[in-house]
């Protein structure tokens, strides 16, 4: 009997195979995959006309004015027995503008425009889709294609609004060129601010983007732009997805934010929740047409058990038009760049990665326990962005290390650019919890940095938020807890736990920086050693905004040591921009001296030399090179101007010498 994947050719397999023979046991789950992908873009065309008109869903469905200024409003519903439009505009009659009956559980109407040929619904007035469910039930929805909702201060529920203002933003700067190195800086709008509130876009434009820049960091990641009820869920429990999140401000101040951004030279890329979405009713997706699937698996399989969310049928038509379009959404309208997919783990597997360790063994990236619908999904989404987007980058927050997921979709990939290296960040943690620093293991820290996929991208980081989180604390605030309220004056001597605090903050960033990746993250504000952690408003702390802030005002102090971890942080990014260590292949590590604390490494024609000893200095310290020359210093942690003891001189130049030393044809002293 043949086998229905050997019809199926995977056109760059070898590639992929060649990099990694130990998937060659695996080949079938490739071609079948692939098969699968194939089969879904060819039902596009043929259906639809193509990916290129199919993934443009808001320019139909939603509300849209016509040139004779009536509007059209569309909507798909498939349990509905009749659906009808109310809002400010006809006193809220809830009957009085019925949609028509379209196929497919679709459903539209039109509304033609007033006497004064003005639009019937003015901008900024509220709308509800009123629905009638199969069991005769009224349902007040907000379209799950609005642009704009807000919350009044008197409720708990968003409303729709209609935003179609006279004067829209239009961009002035095109996108720049995909940087060869990724810096990015991991940004939310509502907590850059020092001020106990939620900050605005216009005061990320004016007050965040020029440090951004300054930093040289080429990349924003803004979380929680798309619109959440919930405003403690960090944005993850996503509500309204074609909404930018009005509470910092309206959609033409976020496309301000990122035209400003672009003319500086710096990509913006979304966090973007497609693995689950949440499960308010009246301001959200689920329970839309009064059925439990509709845009969600019913059942059991439609629950996130550990999230309290609802998740999406990857197979559904109407479903993939609309997350689908929602790329193109952020693309089209706001000139995003790209994006970082969160929770992919949860979306590759049945299990969701919950309870589950991955040990490793590759029988646990393939077979039944993998979600196939949600592979080919992101298959999907990944070559049309790459395809109508050339320069658009997409990385996978993917704890799992699924094989090929950052390889092209014609090697059978999953097509992301990068992932995430979410090993690096826990490593950090523990070995500071657990270990005195005498005791750090410089072998295993090396093996964390450098245990990667080979040819498939990552993005190195020593905390993100999750880090920061509350019942967790920032690195800086694990190395110096309490003493940082006391001893951060430059005018105070410092102090044993301050001074090898600060040291080991620098050193912790550079060899994550340097050793880690292809591209590196920093959280906004941790680049500086910020203190505490995060902690949003809501009855748990007395709806209190004093962790839900970014105290920028700490490095705008001179007599703090903040800038002085600022002012590294700095020049650690515009050292990488000039040579360019991250675009480098991966490190060739020469020195891990657990007695001495060392660790040596080249990569990108530039010599690393750590000492992470808590005592030991050491001078004319043979040091294994492969490029003979000569070399000076262009970085160093010690600087005064970085909160060091300056006790290296910047005017020496070391010369190598033809001594073969740990596996390098020359060295240095």
């Amino acid at each position: 009997m043949a086998d229905c994947t050997d019809s199926v050719t995977v056109p760059e397999i070898s590639n992929l195979l060649q990099m990694d023979p130990c998937l060659e046991p695996f080949e079938k789950d490739f071609k079948r995959r692939y098969g699968l992908f194939t089969k879904k873009i060819a039902m596009i065309e043929e259906a639809e006309g193509g990916y290129e008109k199919f993934t443009r869903g808001y320019e139909s469905f939603g509300v849209h004015r016509q040139p004779d200024n009536g509007l059209y409003f569309k909507e798909w519903v498939p349990g509905a027995e009749a659906v009808f439009l109310t809002g400010d505009f006809n006193g809220w009659n809830h009957f009085s503008h019925p949609y028509n009956k379209l196929e497919f559980g679709k459903w539209d109407l039109y509304i033609p425009p007033k006497e004064d040929k003005s639009p019937p619904v003015p901008h900024g007035s509220k709308l509800k889709v009123v629905i009638r469910s199969k069991t005769g039930e009224l349902l007040f929805r907000i379209s799950p294609w609005a642009k704009y909702v807000v919350r009044d201060q008197t409720s708990v529920i968003y409303d729709w609004v209609h935003w179609d203002p006279p004067q829209q933003y239009k961009h002035q700067h095109p996108r720049p060129t995909k940087p060869r190195s990724l810096r990015i800086y991991e940004s939310h709008v509502g907590i850059a601010s020092p001020e106990g509130k939620v900050a605005s876009y216009s005061n990320f434009t004016h007050n965040v983007l020029p440090k951004i820049k300054d930093l040289g960091y080429n990349c924003i990641q803004l979380m929680a732009v798309m619109e959440h009820a919930y405003y403690a869920s960090f944005g993850y429990q996503v509500t309204s997805f074609f909404a930018a999140s009005s509470r910092y401000g309206n959609p033409e101040e976020l496309k301000e934010l990122i035209d400003v951004a672009h003319s500086m030279g710096i990509i913006v890329l979304l966090d973007v929740v497609h693995s689950h979405a949440s499960k308010n009713t009246e301001d959200g997706l689920n329970n839309f047409d009064g059925t439990d699937s509709c845009f969600f698996h019913s059942g059991m399989r439609g629950e996130h058990s550990l999230w309290g969310s609802k998740l999406f049928n990857y197979s559904s038509w109407e479903v993939l038009r609309f997350l689908l379009s929602n790329l193109r959404w952020w693309m089209e309208e706001y000139q995003f760049d790209g994006f970082r997919f969160d929770g992919v783990t949860s979306m590759l597997y049945h299990h969701h990665g919950i309870g589950v360790g991955f040990s490793g063994d590759y029988n646990e990236y393939f077979g039944l326990q993998v979600d196939e619908d949600s592979l080919i999904y992101l298959q999907v989404s990944n070559y049309i962005l790459h395809t109508l987007y050339p320069d658009c980058i997409t990385i996978a927050e993917d704890v799992s290390g699924m094989p090929a997921l950052c390889r092209p979709v014609i090697e059978g990939g999953g097509g992301f650019d990068y992932r995430l290296a979410m090993a690096i960040p826990d490593k950090w943690i523990q070995i500071i919890k657990e270990f005195k620093d005498e005791d750090w293991n410089v072998g295993n820290i090396v093996h964390t940095l450098m245990n990667r996929r080979y040819a498939e991208k990552c993005i190195a980081y020593a905390e993100s938020h999750d880090q920061a989180l509350v019942g967790d604390k920032t690195l800086a605030f694990w190395l110096m807890d309490k003493e940082m309220y006391t001893n951060m004056s430059v005018f105070t001597p410092f102090t044993e736990v301050i001074d090898r605090g600060i040291q080991l903050h620098k050193m912790i960033r550079l060899i994550t920086h340097a050793l880690g990746g292809e591209g590196y993250l920093n959280f906004m504000g941790n680049e500086f050693g910020h203190p505490e952690w995060l902690d949003f408003p809501r009855k748990g702390n007395n709806e209190s905004y004093h962790y839900a802030r970014r105290q920028y005002n700490l490095v705008e102090s001179e007599h703090l040591r903040y800038k002085q971890l600022y002012n590294f942080d700095r020049d650690m990014n515009w050292t990488e921009d000039k040579y360019g260590w991250l675009a480098a292949p991966p490190a060739f590590v020469s020195t891990k001296h657990e007695g001495d604390k060392i660790i040596v490494f080249e990569r990108g024609n530039i010599i690393f030399i750590f000492n992470f000893h808590p005592s030991k200095s050491y001078s004319d310290y043979r040091v294994g090179v492969n490029l003979p020359g000569k070399y000076k210093i262009k970085l160093d942690s010690d600087k005064s101007d970085y909160g060091g003891h300056q006790r290296i001189d910047h005017s020496t130049d070391f010369f190598t010498e033809p001594v073969p030393f740990n596996n390098c044809s020359n060295s240095m002293m």
